[in-house]
């Protein structure tokens, strides 16, 4: 991972290029994250740095986080992350990394968690299909059908698809790209959409897997 950083979505819009084109974005609230600890290979037996982002107030932060606060001389924050970027080296404790650190035309992949949708049936969460509204159905045709009745093995098999929790897991946006950097605001316009609500946390890191 050369490029990181942790932000805001703050919702979707639509800027237009230079032919007239209309690009739906998104746009993310990136930064600024400030170097709370560099780990080294010699203390920790790697090397990473540890971004916070967003200001907490200092009565919100349990004690541990409070020695680790002062310890570094950064102000509380609210969220922490750990990065292995391309210029570890060059930083150090209490730098501010912004989100000048992409330019228009990167491929940036946006880590977030989707939205919570509750507890769904099978048709939402695995989109089945729906059973036969005919005799014999039941008063219920939005659930699956037979999962393991017969005589042998006469359980159901683990791994099955039925209702439960949806949504609220980690996802993962690859190839996206960033159409806009205002550095002054700390705004990024990235092409198309990212996961969560409004108001989430995501985390902006430069392609993997580039198209």
């Amino acid at each position: 991972m050369k490029k990181a950083i942790i932000g805001t979505k703050r919702g979707m819009t639509q800027i237009f290029d230079e032919k007239g084109n209309v690009i739906p974005v998104t746009v993310v609230e990136a930064g600024p994250c400030t170097v709370v600890q560099k780990k080294t290979v010699g203390t920790d037996g790697y090397e990473a740095v540890q971004l916070g982002y967003g200001d907490v107030k200092i009565q919100r932060v349990n004690k541990p986080l409070t020695g680790h606060f002062k310890k570094a001389d950064v102000a509380p924050k609210k969220h922490l992350k750990e990065f292995r970027l391309a210029d570890m080296i060059t930083l150090n404790v209490g730098d501010i990394v912004k989100a000048d650190i992409f330019a228009p035309g990167d491929t940036v992949d946006v880590h977030g968690t989707s939205k919570g949708k509750g507890t769904a049936g099978v048709i939402k969460r695995w989109n089945h299909g729906r059973l036969k509204e005919s005799h014999g159905t039941g008063p219920v045709a939005r659930h699956s059908g037979s999962l393991g009745a017969c005589s042998s093995p006469s359980r159901v098999f683990k791994g099955q698809k039925a209702a439960g929790h949806l949504g609220s897991e980690k996802v993962t946006v690859q190839n996206l790209t960033v159409v806009k950097v205002d550095a002054e605001n700390n705004l990024l316009a990235i092409k198309g959409a990212v996961p969560g609500p409004r108001g989430g946390i995501v985390v902006v890191s430069n392609a993997v897997k580039k198209a």
